[in-house]
């Protein structure tokens, strides 16, 4: 957690986790249905960062969150939050 930002591109492995858990960490109406969260709640340690906005959540070779807000950076119990994009998969098809 903190740091400078970095001069080349950097990714790293991070879970997925519930809905509810997510929930927990940032209460019932911060997180919406059209989210997705990830990280590593106990420990922490890894997450998306200043500079990260808008980048890509993986699952394979699908892209399933773009990287939108969270507490701090990597902190354990504080999951990163993504936009969830199959939530929005109709409206981007009908555009």
């Amino acid at each position: 957690a903190g740091g400078s930002l970095s001069d080349v591109l950097l990714a790293v492995n991070v879970p997925v986790i519930s809905d509810a858990d997510c929930r927990g960490a940032y209460g019932e109406t911060d997180v919406a249905d059209s989210m997705i969260c990830a990280g590593d709640l106990a420990n922490g340690g890894i997450d998306s960062c200043q500079g990260d906005s808008g980048g890509p959540l993986y699952m394979g070779s699908t892209i399933i969150g773009i990287v939108s807000w969270g507490y701090g950076c990597a902190y354990a119990g504080y999951p990163g939050v993504y936009t969830q994009v199959s939530y929005y998969v109709s409206f981007i098809k009908s555009v």
